[in-house]
């Protein structure tokens, strides 16, 4: 497998599973290694300085650090699901939500989860915010069952890893919010082949070894 591209994950991080999400519905080949971030391999640290997950390095040497780079670059080599053409806006319009999620969501995200590492932080207010961007993905979610249209997105793969992790901290507060479309959306999401077909445990990888083919089979459409 030393010919394909080496992607370095990890199970759970929501951007690695975006990442492996758009890999695996293009059909890219390639090769995965499933890393602990608490005992980071030498490969990693080699490849990327910043060590962190997703890193797609390429055959070519070239490396991609950040998620959104590496489901553009697999979904451009081929996307047969038409996840970069929605029915309703653009890519630049997905993209600009994507930003959003990745922006203010994932900064009251990380304040309302880990909050011992912000101290200091008013986790409800953080709350607060997060519900308020979660409001806005109720109400576009009212004109067609995904973000963009009738049919999955980049956006709706992208975005769903966040909002489930959201959706984690607190179940019952969870399912007592008035975003019943949302919480379809989510359900539907996190009961789809495609994301069982990408969430396998896996061993980690240690440096020499080899890394297992990715995708595991051939990946369902959404």
């Amino acid at each position: 497998m030393s010919a394909l591209p080496v992607l370095y994950s990890f199970r759970r991080c929501p951007y690695a599973i975006r990442a492996r999400l758009a890999i695996a519905v293009s059909g890219q080949a390639c090769e995965l290694r499933e890393v602990v971030l608490k005992n980071k391999p030498q490969g990693l640290l080699q490849a990327s300085p910043k060590a962190t997950v997703p890193v797609l390095v390429l055959p070519n040497g070239q490396v991609l650090e950040q998620s959104l780079d590496i489901m553009l670059w697999a979904l451009r080599q081929n996307d047969p699901a038409a996840w970069l053409a929605p029915d309703h806006g653009s890519l630049e319009d997905m993209l600009a939500l994507m930003a959003e999620c990745d922006g203010s969501f994932k900064h009251a995200l990380d304040r309302c989860k880990y909050p011992s590492r912000y101290p200091g932080t008013d986790t409800d207010s953080q709350r607060a915010k997060a519900s308020a961007w979660l409001a806005l993905l109720e109400a576009r979610l009212s004109a067609a069952p995904h973000l963009f249209g009738h049919a999955v997105s980049i956006a709706d793969m992208a975005i769903a890893p966040f909002v489930r992790q959201f959706a984690g901290i607190d179940t019952d507060w969870w399912a007592a919010q008035p975003w019943p479309r949302l919480q379809a959306w989510l359900a539907q999401w996190q009961a789809s082949p495609l994301l069982a077909s990408v969430m396998p445990k896996l061993p980690p990888w240690v440096d020499g070894a080899q890394g297992v083919g990715f995708p595991f089979s051939e990946a369902p459409l959404h």
